[in-house]
């Protein structure tokens, strides 16, 4: 072979090379983006959404199905000021969680249970904001969110 052959087919290398270093996105998993409704859902049961909850009934949901293995919500002064945060709800799976698309603050996951037996999740208190931190696996995401007074 010639030197222009080599020298074309090494240009050819580079070039794909230099191509998936562009589009190395497409290797990647996807993130875990979580969002927050704070709204009244419908068709929630009573257990979900006491009467007696200060802030309307939290909807968390995610851009895609997500099996979680670890759920926590701390409030943000804490984690400032903290070196462990307290969590106010936390949840772990010692095996296979379902994998699901949203939940509502302080019901039950299936296939997740609370990580100190018998803890419940404290009621949120309105204008104070909150982080949410799950992980799923190796992946990690967190939201931060501010509950909102009830209005009925």
């Amino acid at each position: 072979m010639t030197k222009k052959v080599w020298m074309l087919i090494a240009l050819a290398i580079v070039l794909g090379g230099f191509s998936l270093y562009l589009n190395r996105d497409w290797f990647a998993k996807d993130n875990i983006q979580i969002f927050c409704r704070s709204r009244p859902v419908r068709g929630l049961s009573r257990r979900a959404a006491p009467e007696t909850a200060a802030v309307e009934p939290l909807l968390f949901l995610f851009n895609r199905k997500v099996a979680l293995t670890s759920l926590k919500v701390i409030p943000v002064f804490d984690i400032e000021t903290n070196k462990y945060p307290q969590a106010v709800w936390q949840l772990v799976s010692d095996s296979n969680s379902a994998p699901i698309k949203s939940f509502i603050y302080g019901t039950r996951i299936q296939g997740m249970h609370p990580a100190i037996k018998g803890a419940t999740p404290d009621p949120l208190l309105p204008g104070v904001a909150y982080r949410v931190l799950v992980e799923s696996g190796s992946q990690k995401a967190q939201h931060d969110f501010t509950p909102v007074p009830r209005t009925d």
